[in-house]
């Protein structure tokens, strides 16, 4: 297993070998040149690697997240956005070919979407939905749009708390989590824009800064998980109706609902500012509860090496995306460059491994967290440290994609692009 330096050989072999190119083409052309390394290179390799190798552990994309079925869920959202973008940076095909198949597959002529339950009133099925603008964009096939629809239908009469945040799920009734954030915000303000629904930027925003409200510590300046209005849940707090712990991997969807919402809210909304200000709050907290050692985060984000915790990838990805993405559009300083290529660096070191066929692995992330259910999760430190931890998982190779493109831009000679 090759575990470490990899990025610095692979650049140097990009260099070498685009040196050895001009040497070639001066050579025949006869004239003098000067080679200009594209400091992009390294980086969209990388994530071109990656998608390639999970591509070959997922021939069909309903296998992802270790699916022996075809299902509709989150997960596959996560990674074939990440395809969706590497597509429209490196204007591959297979990329698109890729989730273009899975949409295909399992949205009928209707619009119906197998597997998925209307009346389940849950999130997490939002955010699958994201990528099929671009594939209703470029087919124009109505069967798109009217999965779209339905996706959005799902938002009108999503249950709420008494201030209209969304439940996260209709089984969980009274209760925000941050995961709800990045799962429904990014595509409703997204269908404000291509569909003229302007009354979703206040829905999208507003949402942003109820979890705010709600979930931020005074202290740590970090999110709780979950916040159970009813307070009657036995994970909350009976006085504030918060949950236990910083769990990592929720700030991270916290984090990249932020910077995603931001794409389309218009910058004359009234709650853009804030929404600035909250991801310049949350840039802030990152840095602080960077590991200084590893430069990556702990699975409790300020539980540090306490017997158990674990430095985790998912979690690790997401920060590190949403700190490329927040200094390349300037709703924070530069100075967060090094914060976020010590991430990039750490999660290069502790994550990323090779195996005997050559493919790209990233490891040690968290399979799932979650508050509540059957069998109940109580939300402790020792519920999160104890949920089992698995290699390649979607919510730790797509946020991988998605920061190696966002650092490719910002090194670029067009970051905005």
């Amino acid at each position: 297993m090759e575990t470490s330096n990899f990025l610095v050989k692979l650049f140097l072999l990009a260099v070498v070998n685009l040196i050895i190119t001009g040497c070639k083409n001066k050579i025949e052309d006869e004239q003098e040149s000067t080679v200009k390394v594209d400091p992009s290179l390294e980086y969209i390799q990388l994530a071109v690697e990656m998608a390639d190798s999970d591509i070959k552990r997922n021939p069909e994309a309903w296998m992802l997240d270790f699916n022996s079925q075809p299902r509709w869920n989150y997960t596959y959202g996560v990674v074939c956005t990440a395809h969706e973008r590497l597509w429209k940076y490196t204007g591959e095909k297979k990329y698109y070919d890729y989730i273009h198949e899975y949409a295909d597959f399992m949205i009928d002529e209707g619009g119906g979407i197998k597997t998925y339950d209307f009346e389940a009133y849950n999130i997490d099925m939002i955010n699958t939905g994201k990528f099929l603008y671009s594939i209703y964009d470029k087919t124009g096939r109505e069967k798109y749009k009217e999965a779209i629809d339905l996706l959005r239908e799902q938002m009108k009469t999503h249950p709420r708390t008494s201030e209209g945040g969304f439940w996260h799920k209709k089984r969980y009734p009274w209760q925000m989590w941050l995961d709800g954030l990045y799962m429904a915000s990014p595509f409703l303000v997204q269908y404000a824009r291509e569909f003229n629904e302007p009354e979703l930027y206040n829905e999208a925003a507003d949402q942003i800064l109820l979890i705010d409200k709600y979930a931020r510590d005074p202290d740590t300046g970090l999110y709780f998980h979950g916040w159970d209005e009813s307070h009657e849940q036995a994970w909350s707090d009976p006085e504030t109706g918060l949950s236990k712990n910083f769990w990592g991997r929720g700030m991270g969807w916290y984090a990249m609902a932020l910077v995603d919402v931001l794409d389309y809210l218009p910058k004359n909304h009234s709650r853009y500012d804030e929404i600035v200000g909250i991801t310049q709050h949350i840039a802030e907290v990152i840095g602080e509860f960077q590991d200084d050692k590893s430069g990556v985060w702990y699975q409790v984000l300020d539980m540090g090496d306490n017997p158990g915790n674990y430095l985790e990838s998912s979690a690790s990805t997401m920060f590190v995306y949403f700190l490329y993405k927040a200094v390349r559009l300037g709703y924070v300083d530069d100075r967060y460059i090094e914060v976020a290529d010590r991430g990039l660096e750490g999660i290069i070191k502790e994550f990323i491994e090779y195996d005997d066929n050559g493919q790209m692995n990233i490891t040690k992330a968290c399979a799932g967290a979650g508050l509540g259910g059957n069998p109940y999760r109580d939300g402790t430190y020792e519920y999160y440290i104890n949920e089992s931890i698995r290699s390649n998982d979607p919510k730790a190779v797509g946020p991988f994609i998605y920061l190696l493109i966002e650092k490719a831009k910002l090194v670029s000679d067009n970051p905005t692009s």
